[in-house]
């Protein structure tokens, strides 16, 4: 009895993202990429990067070894995305590129490539029939893998949190996908996992690598791509589509907090980094920097499990639970944007 796809994918990548992490942490240090410290960093001795490519490298070999579908297209396309902002990402990391080349050029290039390949949400043409709906669907795809591509890179800013909440955002994606059938969805979602978890035994505090921006964008665009993939049938779809919203809620959360507060002091979110995450104000008020990645794993968790709630009520609960969540995070966003953090001066960088 052949095992079913994403066990052999989640298997694959488990194995091979714990087995390639140390001799991509070894090139890493033979070819000087390593993460140097300062004033904004969280680490005290240099650390190697590059540990996105151990992460790219599992879910490739996963998709190899566990598909066995007929949408070869889409998960080409869905590999030719990702390993566009893999690369742009390690250019990066290296300093060939300038740091807004990725936000502007890259990912929306990606973003374009599933596009081309038919891979978009279905919010607008459920209510806009006709090109005019199809445009703007069209449009709001770009924008939602630019956004939460672009919120992965910048929560990779502690030791595990990146890639503890990417595994957490997976396991939401797979168990979503298997209770629906959907076979693409929950074998990719299940090779991201593995990928994810077999790095994080590497990446935990203290980390002894880095995923880089390389990883960050990577697992942000095939989460991205999942939560436009992801289908079921809901009784509620007025609110069915805030589901992807949710489980990547981590993230957004994140970046919303970030934005506001950046904002609020003249910065701008995405080229001004710094030490006020919400794990970093969650660490200043005391739970420290591991229990500040726990915190935000379980929040994370708290999301997929209201994201799973969604599929399984009526329209009026459904709605009550989007108003207790959005009142949740506005109320979150605003205590911790008085919590304590380390500023920086009104500059880019």
């Amino acid at each position: 009895m052949p095992l079913p796809n994403e066990l052999v994918a989640f298997s694959v990548a488990l194995v091979a993202s714990f087995g390639l992490t140390i001799p991509a942490r070894h090139f890493a240090l033979r070819v000087g990429m390593v993460d140097h410290p300062g004033p904004r960093k969280m680490h005290h001795t240099p650390i190697p990067l590059l540990g996105g490519l151990a992460i790219y490298s599992a879910v490739l070999l996963a998709s190899v070894f566990a598909w066995q579908g007929t949408t070869r297209a889409e998960i080409l396309a869905v590999l030719a995305g990702a390993t566009l902002l893999a690369i742009v990402g390690v250019l990066d990391d290296r300093g060939l590129l300038h740091h807004q080349l990725k936000l502007f050029v890259g990912m929306p290039v990606a973003a374009l490539i599933l596009v081309a390949a038919g891979i978009r949400v279905h919010v607008f043409s459920t209510w806009i029939p006709g090109a005019w709906g199809v445009v703007l669907d069209e449009g709001l795809t770009i924008f939602w893998v630019v956004g939460i591509t672009a919120a992965f890179s910048i929560l990779d800013h502690m030791d595990g949190l990146c890639a503890g909440v990417a595994a957490v955002a997976a396991a939401c994606f797979t168990l979503l996908a298997l209770l629906s059938g959907q076979v693409l969805v929950s074998t990719l979602a299940a090779g991201v996992l593995g990928a994810a978890l077999g790095f994080l035994r590497w990446n935990f505090s203290p980390a002894k690598i880095f995923m880089g921006d390389g990883g960050a964008m990577f697992l942000g665009f095939m989460l991205a791509t999942l939560g436009i993939k992801l289908r079921y049938p809901a009784p509620a779809f007025a609110v069915s589509w805030l589901v992807p919203v949710l489980v990547l809620g981590v993230s957004i959360f994140d970046t919303t907090l970030v934005s506001i507060s950046r904002a609020r002091r003249g910065l701008i979110p995405f080229t001004s980094p710094g030490k006020d995450h919400a794990a970093h104000r969650l660490s200043n008020l005391g739970l420290g920097y591991r229990g500040a990645v726990l915190a935000m794993y379980g929040l994370g968790a708290v999301f997929g499990l209201a994201a799973f709630v969604l599929t399984r009520v009526s329209l009026v609960p459904a709605l009550a639970i989007c108003g207790v969540v959005a009142v949740g995070v506005l109320v979150a966003v605003a205590l911790l944007e008085r919590a304590p953090y380390e500023r920086q001066p009104k500059k880019q960088s």
